[in-house]
């Protein structure tokens, strides 16, 4: 019997001690902290965002012995966005960026002044550190119809959505030295120029034959993009497009250049500058008789809302 109580106690003891252990355990692993293994992290495949903004001023004036427009207003909205994807070798960027800009003045009337549509989508596969094989296909237009304005103030209709149009698939190498710069290169790019109005086409506005609605090209392309945040208060963004016909006039460079700077003042309120130039061979609305290729320059500065998401 004293055998049998010995026994009993000494379990009891074990149990006792074993529970105090078991709770002394709990108690380390609940005030443990865990780090992640960095090897064991599932990256995410999609990053997507953009913004929205948009810009406003307004004049007015009375007995201004210094003259100038009575009243004046101008509107200029923006909307840019972006979808990356990455997955091992895999990536695809696509940007959109669409633009609207309106103004009014007494002695112009109502004009527009800002007009663009402009999807890029970039697919590449990593061959090396900082190379990547892939396509790029851009697509360029615009939604309203525009017109050009002579110095007496009549107007010419010269636009309007897809007249003219820009259609872009282009095979080529990609370099990305850093996260902020690239540059994509092309010797064989395929390019679509359409004009849907059949009173552009039928004067062969944009290149295109008289009467047709497409023209197509073959030549050369190289892409070069900046973007950089340089804080949470300003960024600057770049994009250089160059296409050389081999077809007819290799030499005539077109070229596609678009420049923003943003300056963030308060958590909506952002000063805005952008700066864009455009010379095609084939855009001859210019000159005495409406004839001649120009540079098209494009400045905006404005102050107003922007949001991002």
């Amino acid at each position: 019997m004293k055998k049998i109580l010995f026994m009993v106690a000494l379990l009891s003891s074990l149990t006792v001690l074993a529970q105090d252990e078991t709770v002394k355990n709990l108690k380390k692993d609940s005030e443990r902290q865990i780090n992640k293994d960095p090897n064991d992290t599932t990256t995410k495949t999609w990053k997507m965002g953009g913004f929205i903004g948009l810009n406003a001023a307004q004049g007015s004036l009375s007995n201004w012995a210094a003259g100038g427009d009575k009243f004046s207003l101008a509107l200029n909205g923006n909307l840019s966005t972006y979808a990356f994807y990455k997955k091992n070798k895999h990536s695809w960027d696509n940007t959109l960026d669409i633009n609207l800009g309106y103004m009014n003045t007494t002695s112009l009337g109502s004009r527009k002044n800002d007009d663009r549509i402009d999807l890029v989508s970039k697919y590449g596969y990593a061959i090396g550190e900082k190379w990547n094989a892939g396509a790029l296909f851009n697509f360029r237009s615009q939604m309203f119809k525009g017109y050009t304005y002579d110095n007496d103030g009549n107007r010419t209709f010269s636009s309007n959505f897809l007249s003219p149009a820009y259609v872009l698939l282009s095979p080529g190498l990609e370099w990305k030295p850093n996260k902020d710069f690239s540059v994509f290169l092309s010797p064989a790019t395929v390019r679509w120029t359409i004009v849907r109005n059949d009173s552009l086409s039928s004067v062969g506005a944009y290149g295109v034959d008289t009467g047709r609605h497409a023209k197509t090209e073959f030549g050369a392309f190289a892409s070069l993009n900046y973007f950089k945040e340089v804080n949470k208060m300003f960024s600057y963004r770049s994009r250089l497009d160059l296409y050389a016909n081999y077809l007819e006039k290799p030499k005539n460079v077109d070229l596609y250049w678009t420049n923003m700077i943003n300056m963030k003042l308060t958590k909506y309120l952002t000063l805005t500058y952008s700066l864009d130039m455009i010379y095609d061979d084939d855009v001859r609305l210019f000159g005495a008789n409406n004839e001649s290729p120009a540079a098209q320059i494009k400045s905006m500065l404005g102050l107003g809302f922007l949001v991002k998401f």
